[in-house]
């Protein structure tokens, strides 16, 4: 089962019994991003993974892999690869407040950073995912994205016919 994908009710019902499994006195953050997020609220059916821009400490992986082998998930379905990928203009502060336990806090990364994200990506897959999220951005303009984009990612190349794509997307 490892390759499943995870529903919406999943990973809620997964990132709860994450939170029930830690069992120190510390509240560990992970901040979802991605297709998880998406599935979180309705606008994708499912992911393989839910991916964290919070680094996972030791505690929190080895509590991952006993919810893993619970429920017969793959090994990382909660990690942190997107970390990599954190915009420049990230706020912890503006994170979405998703589940709230005394073990774990589950915040989602705002739609706009979202967007920025899926759009530095630009694989095949975020096309849809883009367009699911351009309605709860708040850029105002396509013009207004692609500013933040380059804000967020500053050290990305200049590319002239950005607008284009992200009109052609949305």
């Amino acid at each position: 089962m490892f390759d499943a994908p995870l529903d919406a009710a999943q990973i809620k019902r997964y990132l709860a019994e994450l939170a029930d499994t830690l069992h120190d006195d510390q509240q560990r953050t992970v901040i979802i991003v991605g297709g998880a997020l998406l599935a979180w609220h309705g606008l994708r059916e499912s992911t393989h993974d839910v991916d964290s821009i919070k680094r996972l400490d030791t505690v929190l992986k080895n509590a991952v892999m006993r919810v893993a082998q619970r429920y017969d998930l793959a090994p990382k379905w909660l990690n942190d690869s997107a970390a990599a990928f954190i915009p420049a203009t990230f706020k912890p502060d503006e994170c979405e407040i998703l589940l709230e336990h005394p073990s774990l806090l589950v915040l989602g990364i705002p739609w706009n950073q979202l967007f920025l994200m899926k759009l530095f990506a630009s694989r095949a897959t975020d096309t849809e995912d883009i367009e699911a999220i351009w309605p709860h951005c708040s850029f105002g303009t396509v013009d207004d994205a692609v500013l933040a984009f380059y804000e967020a990612y500053p050290h990305a190349a200049h590319d002239e016919y950005l607008a284009d794509h992200v009109t052609l997307i949305i």
